[in-house]
């Protein structure tokens, strides 16, 4: 920075200095400026604009400029900066040097040839200059004239093209990436693949391609770059796998590409462009073209400069005819290079443009007419578009949908507008009908050198596909979740770094935690150091590819212990394992109830060396019971046959003693009852010992062969036989056998069986109510069941405690002799069944014999 210029050493007595120099600027000939730098906002200290500080009467004239204007330099020529003035001001206040520049400015409304010299005062750039419009110019001149204003069109029509590409390629939802030289550098790549390899800027670019995705090695990505640098032949994939880093671990992602080659100038390969878009989450990205914009920069550089030096001095250029008239010549052979260069790159962006996979058009004007679409956004349109047609002419269905809306709201507040898979009717003239689509797009304004809108871009990509595949996605996933949500075990997904991705609705009753806070979160954190411990060997083979199944008590807390029975499935794809799946079975209760199992078996095994000894025992006292039983049977017969004899004499001296009464005795009433009374006692006597003989009879009866038993026929010949029984009382006998009509038993005791039930019931009626028995018969499960079921007299549960004790008997207006209800119980327990009754006082009684069917 020069330091401030010392006062001018004027002669004594003139004005003041301030009104001479008022004076001076207002008559003086030549335009003067006083201009004063402004810097960004950052604060980076860059120089971003001019404020004109003072212009004199000269100069407001020359550059027509009204006085009092506050407009800043830019504001008034804003085509200064790219004709090269706004540079040479800034350069020369940031030198401190003298500089000088001729300029043909043929914009912002001037058409003149300006001799600048700048020199900075202080912080004010001091500006004069001169319009030589008026003076007389050689041919050389106006030839340089004429090159520069064609060289100046060029250069804005450049930048024009390369402010197109930087929007089209930084704002277009693909990937875009350029790779050079045979290490393939990364020299571009916009925020779109930047997002898609999760790495900056800064880790990419100048790197090259394997060191900075070192997960792309072996995966042929780098074969195919290399392939294209060579053939020159552009490589195509569609829907192609490829191995990325996602959130910290590799994962398998899909992607429509292009490798096209980029050729320079004179037909050498500058390197491969990559545009990709994701197919798996059909994200949209915009390309960056960072090596077209180094060249026009290049270019912008190279051209200023040599305007510069040709420039210098309008003396020095009167002295150089020839050299001029061949410096315009090169100029000219120059622009047009750079002619065809821009040509070359707008036929090289089309060529992208229409092998990007995503419909691409650009739109003129406020009534959107196409000036470009490529061949996929004709088949969206159904081949109805058309260039010069306005975008309601060519989709006449979108406008009552807002699309047309949209791109009126973009036009008018040049902001671009983002849609996400909005759903779209399109006609299609094919089928005449419309089809319901959905379709990823941005709206981008297009803007002139002032920034005004003058287009927009239109970039679609049909996300039908993935918004159906992802709503069947989403449907599984929600079935999935219910029915795991409803199993009583816990069912989750562990990745490769040990954590959670699914869990089911049981982890909530285990670990109080809401699943969904879980996903993302390590196993060990979730069940503890303890648990962790239990099962991380099972998780490292199962993380090796081995499906595992075993059981483990799982401290989980220490008031929450369990004994889990564990199932690890591995996830394996394409024979790498990216996971395992758990489903976890609560245990406990089994594994309790074995050791309480094992507990009892010990105990019933101490019970059972204690009734070992005790059945011996028992068995000994079985032993002699049984013999005590023998005798005991065999004295009652003995008994009951040896009283035989003397209760059959009694009877006789009865007799005898009867006939030898003499009539008148014999009559008499006294003598009359007593000897009734003596003829019942033998009798009672008599029927005494039969019983007792039957009842000593029972122990052989127990081994009398089973045969086959007519029950009805049975039932009837005990009918007849209480029949004179049934007359006399006015009774009823119902007998239903047919669900059991033969049955293999002793006839004999099945008939003593029967015939004591019923004439017990017939016997022992209520007074006044005539007798109802039934008598009832089934066959279930290879026994014999009989009942017999009467509304007679009623037992308490007193009285049917001693219902079958031999010759116990509980009512005594009927004759009996209390044995043959023991009878009963005796030959059904001696055949391996059961006698039971049930019965209430008054309202009758239910007997139920259960024998076994020895068929």
């Amino acid at each position: 920075m020069m330091p401030d210029l010392p006062p001018s050493a004027l002669p004594p007595g003139l004005p003041p200095a301030e009104d001479l120099l008022r004076v001076l600027l207002d008559i003086s000939t030549s335009g003067v400026l006083l201009l004063r730098p402004l810097y960004d906002a950052a604060g980076s200290g860059t120089i971003v604009d001019l404020a004109v500080v003072h212009i004199n009467a000269t100069a407001q004239r020359l550059l027509r400029v009204p006085s009092g204007s506050a407009e800043s330099f830019l504001g008034l020529y804003p085509t200064a900066e790219v004709a090269g003035v706004f540079q040479f001001y800034r350069d020369a206040f940031l030198s401190g040097q003298l500089a000088r520049r001729q300029n043909n400015y043929q914009h912002d409304g001037l058409d003149g040839y300006y001799v600048l010299v700048a020199q900075r005062l202080g912080e004010v750039l001091v500006v004069s200059f001169e319009d030589t419009s008026a003076q007389l110019r050689t041919s050389a001149e106006q030839e340089l004239r004429a090159s520069q204003a064609r060289e100046l069109e060029a250069r804005a029509a450049a930048e024009r093209e390369r402010n197109m590409l930087q929007a089209v390629l930084m704002q277009a939802p693909v990937a875009f990436a350029l790779f050079q030289g045979p290490e393939l550098r990364i020299t571009a790549a916009n925020p779109e693949v930047c997002t898609i390899w999760q790495r900056s800027p800064e880790q990419l670019l100048g790197q090259p391609l394997l060191d900075a995705l070192p997960e792309l090695r072996g995966q042929g990505f780098d074969e195919l770059l290399r392939q294209v640098m060579t053939t020159r032949e552009p490589v195509t994939g569609r829907e192609t796998p490829a191995q990325l880093l996602r959130d910290g671990q590799v994962q398998t992602t899909y992607y429509d590409f292009v490798y096209q080659p980029l050729l320079g100038p004179r037909g050498e390969v500058l390197g491969v462009v990559d545009i990709a878009v994701e197919i798996t989450e059909q994200v949209r990205a915009r390309q960056r073209v960072q090596e077209l914009n180094e060249e026009l920069a290049a270019i912008n550089e190279e051209l200023r400069a040599s305007n510069d030096e040709f420039l210098t001095s309008n003396t020095e250029l009167a002295r150089s005819q020839q050299a001029l008239f061949d410096l315009n010549q090169e100029l000219e052979a120059r622009v047009a290079a750079r002619t065809r260069e821009v040509q070359q790159q707008q036929a090289l962006l089309r060529q992208i443009l229409e092998q990007v996979p995503a419909s691409i058009a650009t739109l003129a004007g406020p009534d959107h007419r196409y000036t470009f679409f490529n061949q996929p956004y004709q088949q969206l349109s159904g081949d109805r578009t058309q260039l010069g047609l306005t975008v309601a002419q060519a989709f006449p269905e979108v406008v009552s949908q807002g699309f047309v809306a949209l791109l009126d709201q973009v036009y008018a507040t040049g902001q671009p507008f983002v849609g996400k898979e909005m759903a779209a009717e399109l006609f299609n003239p094919a089928t005449g009908r419309t089809k319901q689509v959905y379709v990823d797009f941005v709206y981008q304004p297009l803007h002139d050198e002032r920034g005004r809108t003058t287009g927009i871009l239109a970039f679609i990509v049909d996300s039908t596909d993935k918004m159906r595949a992802r709503q069947a996605t989403e449907d599984t996933a929600q079935r999935l979740r219910l029915l795991t949500d409803a199993l009583p075990v816990l069912i989750a997904y562990v990745d490769r770094e040990r954590r959670y991705q699914f869990t089911n609705h049981a982890y909530r009753t285990w670990f109080n935690r809401d699943p969904a806070l879980l996903l993302g979160r390590p196993v060990r954190e979730v069940v503890g150091e303890e648990a962790y411990a239990a099962t991380e060997a099972y998780m490292t083979r199962a993380l090796a590819g081995e499906r595992l199944s075993f059981e483990a008590r799982m401290p989980y807390r220490k008031d929450f212990v369990r004994h889990i029975r564990t199932d690890y499935i591995p996830d394996v794809h394409r024979g790498e394992v990216l996971g395992f799946y758990s489903l976890v079975t609560d245990v406990t209760e089994q594994v309790q109830a074995h050791q309480q199992v094992q507990e009892l078996n010990e105990e019933l095994a101490a019970i059972n060396e204690e009734m070992l000894a005790a059945n011996d025992e028992l068995r000994d006292t079985n032993d002699r019971l049984s013999h005590a039983n023998v005798d005991l049977d065999t004295f009652v017969y003995t008994a009951s046959h040896d009283l035989r004899a003397p209760i059959a004499n009694i009877e006789g001296l009865l007799l005898a003693l009867e006939e030898q009464l003499p009539a008148p005795v014999r009559h008499d009433a006294d003598v009359t009852h007593l000897l009734s009374l003596m003829h019942a006692s033998v009798a009672r006597f008599q029927r005494t010992l039969v019983h007792l003989t039957d009842v000593s009879k029972l122990q052989l009866a127990h081994a009398e062969p089973a045969e086959a038993v007519d029950l009805a026929a049975l039932a009837e010949a005990v009918r007849q036989d209480l029949a004179p029984a049934l007359a006399a009382t006015g009774g009823q006998l119902r007998v239903d056998v047919s669900a059991c009509p033969t049955v293999r038993f002793s006839p004999k005791n099945l008939r003593s069986i029967l015939y004591n039930l019923l004439s017990n019931a017939v016997k022992y009626h209520r007074p006044g109510h005539p007798p109802e028995v039934t008598l009832h018969a089934t066959c279930p499960n290879g026994q014999v069941l009989l009942e017999v079921q009467d509304n007679g007299l009623g037992l308490s549960d007193e009285e049917q405690a001693k219902l079958f004790v031999m010759f116990r008997r509980l009512h005594t207006h009927v004759p009996g002799t209390g044995v043959g209800l023991y009878m009963v119980k005796r030959m059904a327990e001696n055949a391996g069944g059961t006698v039971r009754v049930h019965s209430q006082p008054g309202q009758g009684s239910t007997f139920t014999v259960v024998l076994p069917n020895l068929a």
